[in-house]
């Protein structure tokens, strides 16, 4: 078997839902040998969130549990308790890095801030994920993904760029958090890539080093064209003026929808718009002076959008797409899941790889956004059973006997 890229490294993940699980598979996805924790008996959150398998809500069944939690060992531990802070002592001596995501003042409490931590490992790499960060006055403020994904400035962005696209019938509509759990994968990809940073400063300085990851901050430096315009110009960026910079630019296009779905189109160079007039037949009105070149586009742009909108709806995306493309038109389909699993460029490259499960039977997972020539992204082993590896890691790697284990869960330990 190929070598992995982070093989012989030990992670601890003490975190649940998407950030910090996700931030640990990356870690497990390059090799790392990773232990997850979790709460005896009710397990990660994530287990009781959906989609089930067949629809039939189950501890072991949750696609989000057994894709965030691929490539992992796992065992159930109650660090609230005196035995099961010792335990975790223990594992953290044997880890390189520990991946958790308690309130701020949680760990400090238990005995287990990253200065006790640091006391029994100094090479420790201690990330710390919070909806705010250790610091601060929100630092101890309670939040979900709906709330950091707001507090980040992610959907009044995504909200203007929709209103660009559809006009104005959504204008005054509120703005919605994205899909599913988009911004916590965001602050794991974060958490993960300031980890492998922390990971290779250790190589040169042989000391461990403690990361603060605020979610909001993760989700505030990812608008980085907003981050600057309102420090420096004092103006907000409504949805009026992002409509106005767009026909400014002299764009004809945006979201359309077709027979069969959608396609988004952006034709506003004169080059792409002679492409778009040939694809749509060269009809009669696109002769008009007020088409004649970018500028006259610029002042015309929404009557140019609804005409190529009309032609649009008549359509199918496949041959608005494929037709376009042969024309040097920027548009591409709007994919459904299916579609993308489906897909013969993912097909072709092997992105969708089946896994069995013990509770589910194969079934197919995303794999790796990466394809390391020599260190290759494989699967090891399915996501764990609830508490699956307890006598593995507490017998094998620390030396209990099978009977502690039977007091210790008993105690409310494991």
């Amino acid at each position: 078997m190929a070598k992995k890229a982070l093989q012989g490294v030990r992670v601890v993940e003490l975190a649940q839902l998407v950030a910090g699980p996700y931030c640990a598979k990356l870690l497990a996805d390059l090799g790392a040998e990773v232990v997850k924790i979790e709460e005896p008996l009710t397990g990660d959150e994530a287990r009781r969130r959906g989609p089930f398998l067949g629809d039939m809500p189950h501890h072991e069944r949750s696609g989000l549990f057994l894709y965030l939690n691929t490539n992992k060992l796992g065992i159930t531990l109650n660090i609230k308790t005196k035995t099961g802070r010792e335990i975790f002592k223990r594992l953290v001596n044997w880890a390189d890095i520990l991946v958790e995501d308690k309130p701020p003042r949680v760990m400090p409490e238990l005995g287990l801030d990253y200065e006790n931590l640091r006391a029994l490992n100094p090479r420790l790499i201690m990330t710390s994920i919070t909806p705010f960060g250790q610091t601060g006055p929100y630092r101890d403020y309670k939040a979900y993904h709906l709330n950091i994904f707001h507090a980040g400035g992610e959907p009044s962005i995504m909200h203007q760029g929709s209103a660009v696209h559809r006009g104005s019938a959504i204008a005054d509509r509120a703005p919605v958090k994205g899909p599913g759990f988009m911004g916590d994968y965001d602050c794991g990809l974060s958490a993960a890539t300031a980890t492998l940073a922390a990971l290779y400063a250790r190589g040169a300085t042989d000391s461990g080093q403690h990361i603060d990851v605020s979610k909001q901050e993760t989700l505030v430096s990812l608008e980085r064209l907003e981050n600057v315009l309102y420090p420096n110009r004092k103006k907000v960026e409504t949805t009026a003026m992002i409509r106005a910079s767009a026909q400014g630019r002299g764009m004809v296009g945006g979201l359309m929808r077709c027979k069969d779905g959608y396609v988004m189109m952006a034709a506003m160079q004169d080059s792409q718009w002679r492409g778009l007039v040939e694809l749509m037949g060269s009809p009669e009105w696109t002769k008009d002076d007020k088409f004649k070149d970018e500028l006259s586009r610029v002042l015309h742009s929404r009557e140019a959008t609804s005409r190529v909108q009309q032609w649009v709806a008549d359509k199918t995306m496949e041959e608005i797409f494929r037709d376009g493309q042969e024309r040097g038109v920027p548009v591409g389909k709007v994919n459904s899941p299916q579609d993308v699993v489906h897909s013969p460029q993912l097909k072709s490259r092997g992105f969708f790889v089946e896994i069995e499960h013990p509770a589910t039977g194969k079934i197919e997972y995303p794999s790796a956004a990466y394809k390391l020539s020599k260190t290759p992204w494989s699967v090891a082993r399915p996501a764990p059973l609830l508490g699956e590896h307890n006598e593995e890691i507490y017998c094998r790697l620390l030396d209990y006997a099978r009977q502690d284990l039977a007091i210790m869960r008993e105690n409310g330990v494991i």
